[in-house]
């Protein structure tokens, strides 16, 4: 399994970050979205992480686009960003004029899920990009009896959840059944915004399967005044920040070769935070034109200064790359999938 995620990580270096569109097909493209909408549909409802990134990039991408266009971001938030991803790939107009804002779930839950509310063939949709490669984490109150990961295996601790296919749902369940953690599941929140309204009014005692980012974006205030602190990461290599603060990772509670290969296989899914996407049968010079401008827009300086106001990590994959990493993901050993996919509650 260590070879298999070095090979993901391996992917990101050999791959081109932009496609080049011929001069002819440039202006055809600008014809066609001159004067149109783009819609970017975002998977999760209003006022969350999700939803911070996905209306971040509908502020800027319209002006990279061929023909600037004008872009509006629509919420649809359900099955753990499944909806907007079947809308986006099986119901939106295929002409270029519908972008989806959604979860790695997406990528992830047809090879570790319930298959049967995944109505598009995830691998052949069109990947225009992530965002950011994001760092999930398990944050909680800091008046909780449980006061490090290591007190999480032997004593219970109440987590919100929303989805069963949402992170927050998914992650905590995977610590429960490979590490014999004690999280105890309140689940049918909306989204993790109601999550963390739920932890404010201490309905809940955290949160497990939500990004760094997000968390940090939304509820600064919490690490500024100590109210709830970072129990542990959920990642294979950590974020910086996390790691010099001495907050532990999870994988490195497993005690067997088996139980660290379940971790990374569903780890990976962090590389990619943020994926947008379009539909499989948009024409080509279309998709290739909206993936070079998700690269462009990653690097204009006007959405970097305001990410950095909004405390968001931008750290950028190209469509290509994306695309590269789902097709990875799905030629991995049938036996770690098998496993994972127990361990996640998905099969007996």
């Amino acid at each position: 399994m260590a070879r298999a995620t070095g090979t993901i990580s391996g992917l990101l270096a050999g791959i081109a970050l932009t496609s080049a569109v011929p001069a002819a097909a440039q202006d055809a493209i600008a014809q066609f979205y001159k004067g149109k909408t783009v819609y970017v549909v975002i998977g999760s409802a209003a006022g969350g992480g999700f939803d911070t990134y996905g209306r971040l990039v509908a502020r800027h991408i319209g002006k990279h686009i061929p023909g600037a266009p004008v872009v509006v971001p629509q919420n649809l938030p359900g099955a753990g960003g499944s909806a907007a991803a079947n809308h986006v790939a099986t119901v939106a107009a295929q002409d270029g004029t519908f972008i989806g804002a959604v979860h790695p779930a997406v990528i992830m839950d047809p090879v570790l899920g319930d298959r049967t509310k995944i109505k598009h063939d995830v691998t052949r949709i069109n990947w225009i990009g992530s965002a950011n490669a994001d760092t999930y984490v398990c944050v909680l109150r800091a008046d909780a009896k449980v006061k490090t990961f290591a007190d999480a295996l032997n004593t219970e601790v109440i987590m919100g959840a929303s989805s069963d296919a949402a992170s927050t749902r998914e992650f905590p369940t995977l610590l429960n059944n490979v590490l014999g953690a004690k999280f105890r599941l309140v689940s049918g929140y909306t989204g993790n915004r109601e999550v963390m309204l739920a932890v404010d009014k201490n309905e809940v005692q955290g949160i497990c399967g939500a990004g760094w980012s997000s968390v940090l974006a939304v509820r600064s205030q919490w690490f500024k005044d100590g109210t709830v602190k970072v129990l542990a990461q959920e990642n294979i290599g950590g974020h910086p920040d996390l790691n010099k603060q001495g907050v532990p990772r999870t994988i490195d509670f497993a005690k067997t070769p088996e139980q660290r290969q379940i971790l990374e296989l569903y780890y990976s899914q962090e590389t990619f935070g943020r994926p947008f996407m379009m539909g499989a049968d948009v024409p080509k010079e279309r998709v290739e034109a909206v993936r070079t401008a998700f690269t462009a827009t990653m690097k204009d300086p006007e959405l970097l200064g305001e990410a950095q106001k909004l405390n968001l990590d931008v750290d950028a994959l190209s469509g290509k790359e994306l695309q590269a990493i789902v097709e990875k993901i799905f030629s991995m050993d049938a036996n770690v999938v098998a496993q994972t996919k127990k361990a996640l509650g998905y099969e007996k």
